[in-house]
């Protein structure tokens, strides 16, 4: 009579044996979109969740400190070394009432020691994205060393900044189009909407666990800003 550790290795030794199948045809949801109408159901399934979504161009940074300054946000913090980042810093350099009134807050330091800056006093924080899901209005962000998860967890506003050529029809395309399969991040993040929470009453609160605001900059080849 075989024993656990017997059949844990018979497994095992047959897992090695079918490896080389082809994996199973699995049917996924498909839909023909075109460029123009993946941003149009991407907008209005994040507006539904209360995700607001501005069409920008090449001056989306100082769209950003408009916003932000409008809302009387006087803090933004963002990741340093990235080619969005680059573009913060010259567009508040420049000056401006938005840039003036929107203190920018590079992330350097370790988090032990910036905890207290980071809850206390940052008001809005800034990230780029890998793409999004048009079906679902989902952001979708891959988190590194320059643009940490915390930019977009803990900040009150969270401001995200998105291509829109990157705006997949379903999360299974854009992880085809993207070429996923050739190597991930060790954390890939999924955001639709602010955070949200209910109690068991139902009675939805924003904000509970994470930003009370989501801001979404799509970056479009040539269009007004809206």
């Amino acid at each position: 009579m075989s024993n656990p550790r017997s059949q844990i290795l018979a497994r095992l030794r047959e897992a090695e044996l079918t490896a080389g199948r082809t994996a199973p045809d699995i049917p996924v949801r498909q839909f023909d979109w075109n460029p123009d109408e993946r941003l149009v159901r991407f907008r209005e399934q994040l507006e539904a969740v209360h995700g607001e979504v501005h069409l920008v161009g090449d001056d989306w940074p100082g769209r950003l400190l408009e916003l932000l300054a409008a809302r009387g946000a006087a803090s933004l913090l963002y990741g340093t070394g990235t080619e969005a980042g680059a573009a913060l810093e010259a567009a508040s350099a420049f000056g401006g009432d938005a840039g003036s009134a929107v203190r920018l807050v590079p992330y350097r330091e370790p988090l032990e020691s910036f905890r207290g800056t980071l809850f206390d006093q940052i008001d809005a924080g800034f990230t780029s994205c890998r793409g999004a899901v048009a079906e679902t209005g989902t952001l979708v962000l891959w988190p590194d060393s320059r643009e940490p998860r915390l930019l977009s967890l803990v900040p009150p506003i969270h401001v995200a900044l998105l291509a829109a050529d990157a705006i997949g029809s379903t999360f299974a395309e854009l992880m085809h189009e993207q070429g996923w399969n050739r190597g991930m991040p060790t954390n890939a993040l999924l955001i639709t909407g602010p955070s949200k929470s209910a109690d068991i009453e139902q009675t939805l609160a924003y904000g509970v666990h994470g930003p009370k605001e989501l801001i979404v900059l799509v970056k479009v080849a040539s269009q007004d800003p809206v």
